[in-house]
């Protein structure tokens, strides 16, 4: 059984979209490829015929494996969170001890997170070190550059 993740509206939207269309067009796709490697003759000699096989197979697993998440998927309501901590789906707003350069990031699940976006994921050595913290505090975070240090200069949701 997968464990339970939380999601923004917008990024459980977009996993169900992507679901929808393996679905549909990937698997009208794949059933295309197969015929049209049938259609060439011989099947115990035809290598499109087995990739096109083995290409539906991997189809398969990745809708199962989509499946399950959304399933097993959660969006969040704000309304019930501790908003003076850093949390899931709060933007926190850093500078670095050392450098005195400011950024900031919103927390999200491992599927959202993309880092050109300022999202990165809970379970990322920055996430981990900035959960649970609150505004003023110092959050130590072990990246593999070595120990950071943080301030929190402010929280938001």
């Amino acid at each position: 059984m997968s464990k339970v993740q939380y999601y923004t509206e917008e990024g459980l939207k977009k996993l169900k979209d992507e679901l929808h269309e393996l679905k549909t067009k990937g698997r009208a796709d794949i059933a295309r490829q197969i015929a049209e490697a049938r259609d060439k003759g011989d099947l115990s000699e035809n290598a499109e015929y087995d990739a096109a096989k083995d290409a539906q197979g991997l189809l398969e697993l990745k809708i199962a494996k989509l499946e399950e998440v959304v399933g097993n998927a959660r969006i969040l309501d704000n309304s019930k969170m501790d908003t003076s901590k850093a949390g899931i789906l709060s933007t926190v707003k850093i500078k670095n001890v050392k450098n005195g350069m400011t950024v900031s990031y919103t927390l999200v699940s491992e599927e959202e997170a993309d880092l050109k976006a300022g999202k990165i994921s809970l379970a990322s050595p920055f996430g981990k070190g900035l959960v649970g913290k609150t505004v003023g505090e110092i959050a130590e975070i072990n990246a593999p550059a070595g120990k950071l240090q943080f301030e929190i200069l402010d929280i938001t949701y």
